[in-house]
């Protein structure tokens, strides 16, 4: 159980450290940002859905079969993750083309950002926590589509907090610390995954449902928006790659 502990808590705060990437977005000019970030999009979803349908899904029905409650935790991570969704579009839905450069601050943008990310961060914290419990690899495994995932989002989030009126400081700071909230989740799904059963035989089906409702319906819309043969193929490239970095990850066991 230490050594769980251990790769839990160093998993979480590599999760947390990635909301530094942030700052990249003010060295690469907005058409290199934006050509990088797709390519990312395209490998947080291979590696979400590699995640999901090659170490989630399959250990839980290894260790339970496939019932209706497997089914119905699928499902919830799906209406969660969308529940998540509809916060984060909601928190953004007065933000403006180029925040960049808008002359008006609307502070509250950020703090909703904030609030709405460290929702997001703690049921990270929760997924990796509760696979590690389950197994070392599959706790590799979630760590690796989790950290996929959360450069393109906090690239993107750290423009909204520049937006609203953080400095660059306070962006990175805060930033930070609502990723930091990983780790909260993190040890309350130790605590969690330590007293019950119940938790480990839910969390890897709601970790694969949130994954696949990441993957399916935020990730690839954004990447058949980009028409452009050399581009898709350099998507699709990237794509496989995180598919095949999760197949790849199999031999850890």
């Amino acid at each position: 159980m230490v050594m769980t502990t251990i790769y839990v808590l160093v998993s979480v705060i590599l999760v947390s450290l990635v909301s530094f990437v942030g700052i990249i977005s003010l060295i690469l000019t907005k058409k290199k940002l934006s050509n990088i970030l797709l390519i990312l999009v395209s490998l947080s979803a291979g590696s979400l859905f590699g995640g999901a349908f090659l170490h989630l899904l399959p250990e839980a029905v290894g260790e339970h079969g496939f019932t209706l409650n497997l089914s119905l935790y699928v499902l919830a991570g799906i209406v969660v993750f969308f529940i998540l969704e509809k916060i984060i579009h909601w928190r953004q839905q007065c933000k403006p083309k180029h925040p960049l450069v808008h002359e008006e601050k609307p502070h509250h943008i950020g703090i909703m950002n904030l609030v709405g990310d460290g929702v997001h961060n703690f049921v990270d914290g929760l997924i990796i926590a509760g696979s590690y419990l389950v197994s070392i690899p599959v706790g590799i495994a979630t760590t690796i589509a989790v950290i996929f995932h959360e450069v393109p989002q906090e690239l993107a989030d750290f423009g909204v907090l520049l937006y609203s009126g953080f400095t660059k400081a306070k962006a990175l700071l805060f930033n930070f610390l609502s990723a930091a909230v990983a780790i909260v989740g993190a040890i309350v799904g130790l605590i969690l995954g330590a007293k019950s059963e119940l938790f480990i035989s839910f969390i890897l089906p709601f970790a694969a449902g949130g994954f696949i409702y990441i993957a399916g319906c935020n990730l690839v819309p954004e990447l058949h928006k980009e028409c452009r043969a050399k581009a898709s193929l350099w998507h699709l490239s990237a794509f496989l790659f995180g598919i095949a970095l999760m197949s790849l990850l199999k031999f850890l066991g």
